[in-house]
């Protein structure tokens, strides 16, 4: 095998964002996204059970597993350890009968191919086990290895490894809580979901790696396990588990998929040599602990789970372990079979799994984060990029000038008092400190509460040091526990352990302690800081008086700390393991987090720009026990002033999202939704104005009025008096396809944000399609024709024509246009009338932009016909308050490419008026007639109004949604370079741009696509270098991008005939146009 791995530096940021995206949309839309049928985690004892399962639930109230997902956590049997193998085997065996008592689902199950799953002779009990076995093989589960004593992150173990705090990407986030560790192995397990595709099995994972690769593109062998390497220096190797795989296999530029050889543990030179194990390049291959088992292989693993129970209890009776990555493995390599023989239960293994194969799945570019000791933690968060980590998240922090707080320190969760002083690349977690304290330098501290009311008290964590507190079962206060960063509690006295950094010899002789008042003298225990009762239980000052000391603080000659010491209940760290009230602990959280969320929404309602997301913070208040409510109605009545506040600073819109937010929090549901029209009409007002200063007052006044403002005169002022002059006005606009940069252009964010739109105006099977033709008549009056539909209307008053419209109006749209162009309240009605026709080509809801190309259209034919300012820029504004007060709100992008020929860049400023710069860009030759072999324009066949998408955005962005902002800054950053790439005729970068771009529609409303459009995008990918619906999407038309003139033939035979479309039905018949440039 030939290692490829690119040594360029891995893309972090970037693969997170693209796994909490598929995360994101695999709970929003599981139909579309599949996510795994069930997580189960381990757990070392029950009591640890319970704080894990605490932490599904959060985990589910976040949006972080579909609320389909079965969830369970399953402890070793009365807290005996099995080893990580047994725990698989127990994990699954627990499944498989929670699975059976939820329901009558299994029973239903076809078993008629289980026999070709796993061919095996059948005695009773499997018979009666065949329909779960069926059911079990369709599954896809999680199983996340979590029952560790982290005695290496000693800090971590009140809350489990897996679930310390990771602040990566948390700024993209600000106001909800911070990420933890499995949070980021969720989102890259919910990519590794996408390569089981139907067929069922189990992927394993460990609580203290985060492997940080694109999963999505794994190629898993079918009916066999596989599990997950990756190239690694020797050095490294030989602390670790490495994989000796076939030299021939499948390659490509990211993977190499090939047969397990062998397995080696840990191994030395000579080791790897004989088994030829060393790569092309001095490397070798790492297991990374993540195993896949599929078909075949899964329903064997599965059955010999079912029947493991008699294997379990001999594993407690005798004491024994059973390892997941030495033991089980095993049983799938041969070379191992003859060492698995004289291993506990091997004999076993081999007979019920050893018929099937293990490959490995090479990740080039996999980097394997091992969060194994606090080191580690620190290492990957101050090691990282700076825009990766957030370092303030969720905490109150005080002023430079009343403390001193390293900017390179991470507070998350945290509220910080004046006089505090935190030193370079400390974490400070889940806690309030109170002045006096000093934190040296990479040190780490986690739910600590130092009491306001300390006397004065001045306490220092020195550098390199860690300090968290635990509640106890029956006790009242909490412990306060700590050592030092590199302390590793397993090492013994006798090999050299050390204690807050010394050696254990020392800190006897310093502190005048003897090793009988830490261990017991008849214990066959090693003696080390994992079994040392060294922790006193007293007062809180007590306990912090007694840490400086034995931290080596204190004058070690202190007479009275060492009787005080020695006279205390005294615990050892594996003692509080065993005696964690995680109850009280989980209580305690959620409170303190709550009064945190509590604190910064008040400041935001009292002193901000309410720049904050409130219904987020809300959201964490209400976990507060039984006073969320109270503490929600609180800031509610804070609320009172906002509609006093100058429009210009706060928008009016702002201000009542935040009162529904609130209302909602309250359970108060009908006040916040007769409130939500309040939000929709200040959004109209707020374009309105921004276009035109106070035309929304001319657009709604009386419809008794007949008298023009100065802005409403016309060349027709003199005509009651003449005679009837005819005029006839017809316009026809083109359709436009988007590039990227959608959603810039919508209000309110383009009143209040920069827009950036890169689109083109196309005409469809040689026509422009959009049009309307306005001619005068005698008869005063307007009549009104849609010639799609042959309907009609005729209204012989024209200031009667009165906003807001029904929903169901058919003229709405014409109607609208009457208004914004004051046409309702011009002297020309008074002599003569208007016949006016419109029609669209194609139909709307496609995405083309057809309704606001259709609104464009009449409003300059109105404007025209009136003599009046029929610019494309002042059609293009006055559209944008048409959409308005139809009540289909909708930015001004739509207009721009009807109205303006060509490829276009355009970009908004906020401002009154709302200023709009369009630049046509100079398409070569060259790249018109790359765009016109390589760009289908596709029909899909699906219609969908863009109203209800542009609900759930705008209500998004009012709330101050920080994903969906990112968002929208970067498809405005993405059509800035889109431009570029159209310049230089470099198509594939555009097609990327695409790509990204339609990623990110689909991070702000997931139900843009649809199964269908999965499917053809699929279908498509081979093909093409980017691929997108145009618009709101939902359906409509498809842009795709091919990768040159002959793929795009190809692709375009494929849709024309690929039966793999028909099974959709006729409805979603694919059509693709012939384009031209308009």
């Amino acid at each position: 095998m030939e290692s490829r791995r690119s040594r360029a530096k891995v893309d972090l940021a970037g693969i997170l964002r693209k796994s909490w995206y598929r995360l994101r949309l695999s709970v929003r839309h599981p139909s579309r996204v599949p996510t795994w049928d069930a997580i189960v985690l381990t757990a070392a004892s029950p009591e640890q059970a319970e704080l894990y399962e605490w932490q599904l639930k959060r985990a589910k109230r976040l949006g972080r597993i579909a609320s389909s997902t079965v969830t369970l956590v399953v402890p070793d049997p009365d807290g005996n350890r099995i080893g990580s193998g047994g725990a698989t085997l127990n994990a699954i065996h627990a499944l498989a009968r929670h699975l059976e008592a939820l329901g009558p689902q299994v029973d239903n199950v076809d078993t008629g191919n289980s026999e070709s799953l796993v061919p095996h002779e059948r005695s009773d009990t499997e018979v009666s086990f065949l329909p779960m076995l069926s059911f079990m093989a369709r599954r896809h589960i999680l199983l996340l290895h979590a029952g560790g004593d982290s005695k290496r992150v000693p800090w971590a173990n009140p809350m489990g490894k897996v679930f310390l705090p990771l602040p990566y990407l948390a700024a993209d986030d600000p106001d909800g809580p911070v990420p933890l560790l499995f949070d980021h192995i969720l989102a890259i397990s919910c990519c590794a979901r996408q390569a089981f595709k139907k067929e069922g099995g189990i992927f394993i994972m460990t609580g203290d790696v985060l492997p940080c690769f694109d999963a999505s593109t794994m190629v898993l062998p079918e009916d066999t396990s596989c599990i997950i390497t990756v190239p690694i220096t020797l050095d490294v190797a030989s602390n670790h588990g490495v994989i000796v795989a076939s030299k021939t296999g499948i390659q490509n530029k990211t993977c190499y998929v090939s047969l397990v050889e062998n397995l080696l543990q840990k191994p030395t030179m000579e080791e790897l040599v004989k088994n030829q194990a060393i790569l092309d390049d001095g490397r070798t291959l790492l297991d990374t602990g993540i195993i896949a088992v599929r078909g075949k292989a899964w329903g064997e693993l599965v059955r010999l789970a079912w029947s493991s129970k008699p294997m379990i209890a001999d594993l407690v009776k005798r004491k024994k372990e059973m390892s997941l990555y030495e033991d089980l493995v095993a049983a799938w390599v041969l070379a191992k079979h003859e060492w698995l023989r004289l291993r506990p239960l091997g004999e076993e293994l081999i007979n019920r799994l050893g018929k099937q194969k293990m490959y490995s799945y090479c990740a080039y570019d996999l980097l394997f984060l091992h969060f194994g000791t606090s080191c580690e933690v620190l290492d990957h968060l101050s090691g990282a990029d700076s825009g990766l980590v957030g370092r303030r998240h969720l905490c109150s922090v005080p002023a430079t000038t009343v403390s001193d707080i390293a900017a390179s320190a991470i507070i998350i969760s945290s509220k910080i008092a004046p006089g505090v002083s935190i030193g370079d690349d400390s974490i400070v977690y889940d806690s309030c400190i109170s002045g006096g304290i000093q934190i040296g330098s990479q040190s780490i501290v986690v739910g600590v509460n130092v009491p306001g009311d300390n006397n004065g008290l001045r306490f220092i964590l020195p550098d390199r040091h860690c300090l968290w507190e635990v509640p106890l079962v029956g006790c009242t206060g909490r412990v306060i526990v700590y050592c030092g960063l590199h302390d590793n509690p397993k090492d013994s006295v006798s090999r050299s352990g050390i204690f807050c950094g010394k050696p254990w010899d020392k800190v006897l002789h310093d502190l005048g302690i003897q090793e009988s008042d830490l261990w017991s003298t008849t214990g066959t225990h090693e003696k080390c800081l994992w079994n040392a009762k060294i922790f006193p239980i007293l007062s809180y000052f007590e306990m912090l008086s007694l840490a400086e000391w034995l931290m080596g603080l204190s004058d070690p000659k202190t007479k009275s700390l060492l009787p005080l010491w020695k006279s205390s209940q005294r615990v050892s760290l594996e003692e509080l393991h065993r005696s964690i009230d995680f109850p009280l602990m989980c209580i305690g959280s959620s409170n303190h987090q709550a009064d945190l969320a509590s604190g910064i929404a008040k400041a935001c309602i009292n002193y901000g720009l309410l720049g904050r997301n409130l219904s987020q913070l809300c959201e964490e208040i209400l976990q507060k026990d039984d006073s969320g409510v109270k503490i929600c109605r609180d800031l509610l009545d804070l609320c009172s002033n906002l509609q006093g506040q100058d429009s210009k600073i706060l928008p009016k819109s702002r201000a009542y999202q935040v009162q529904v937010d609130l209302l909602q929090a309250c359970r108060e549901e009908k006040m916040a939704c007769e409130l939500e029209h309040k939000v929709w009409a200040a959004v109209a007002d707020e374009t309105a104005s921004a276009v035109r200063y106070g035309f929304r007052e001319h657009v709604l006044e009386s419809s008794n009025s007949t008298s023009a403002s100065a802005y409403e005169s016309s060349a027709f002022d003199c005509c009651v008096d003449q005679s009837f002059q005819h005029h006839d006005v017809r316009i026809e606009l083109p359709v436009r396809v988007d590039f990227v940069g959608g959603w810039s252009d919508t209000p309110p964010w383009s009143l209040e944000r920069a827009g950036c739109v890169l689109n083109m105006s196309i005409k469809l099977d040689g026509c422009a399609p959009v049009g309307t033709s306005i001619t005068t008549t005698e008869q005063t009056g307007i009549e009104i024709n849609d010639d799609d539909t042959m309907n009609k209307v005729y209204i012989e008053d024209p200031t009667s024509i009165a906003a807001p419209f029904n929903s169901d109006d058919s003229f709405r749209l014409v109607k609208s246009a009457l208004l914004v162009t004051g046409v309702t309240h011009d002297k020309l009605i008074l002599s003569m009338g208007l016949q006016i026709h419109t029609w669209t080509g194609v139909p709307r809801g496609t995405g083309l932009g057809t309704s606001s190309i259709l609104a464009a259209a009449v409003v300059k034919g109105l404007l025209k016909i009136t003599n009046r300012d029929d610019s494309n820029e002042n059609v293009a504004r006055l559209v944008l308050v048409l959409e308005q007060l139809m009540g289909t709100g909708g930015g001004w992008q739509d207009q721009i490419g009807g109205l303006y020929p060509g490829i276009k860049f355009t970009e908004s400023f906020p401002g009154i008026p709302l200023k709009l710069q369009v630049i046509s860009l100079m398409a070569s030759p060259r790249l018109i007639s790359d765009l016109q072999q390589r760009l289908l324009v596709v029909f899909t066949g699906q219609v969908r109004p863009a109203r209800r998408v542009l609900e759930k955005v705008v209500t998004r962005y009012l709330r101050r949604d920080s994903l969906l902002i990112s968002s929208i800054k970067r498809l405005a950053e993405l059509a800035r370079m889109g431009r570029e790439a159209l310049m230089n005729c470099d198509l594939d970068e555009l097609g990327e741009i695409m790509l990204e771009a339609w990623r990110l529609h689909q991070e702000l409303d997931p139900y843009c696509s649809n199964t269908f459009v999965d499917r053809l995008f699929e279908l498509a990918d081979p093909f093409c270098c980017g691929y997108k619906l145009v618009g709101a999407g939902g359906g409509g038309f498809a842009l795709l991008l091919a990768k040159d003139g002959d793929s795009a033939q190809k692709l375009k035979n494929l849709l024309q005939k690929d039966p793999r479309l028909e099974e959709y039905g006729t409805e979603f018949e694919v059509k693709i146009y012939n384009w031209t440039l308009f």
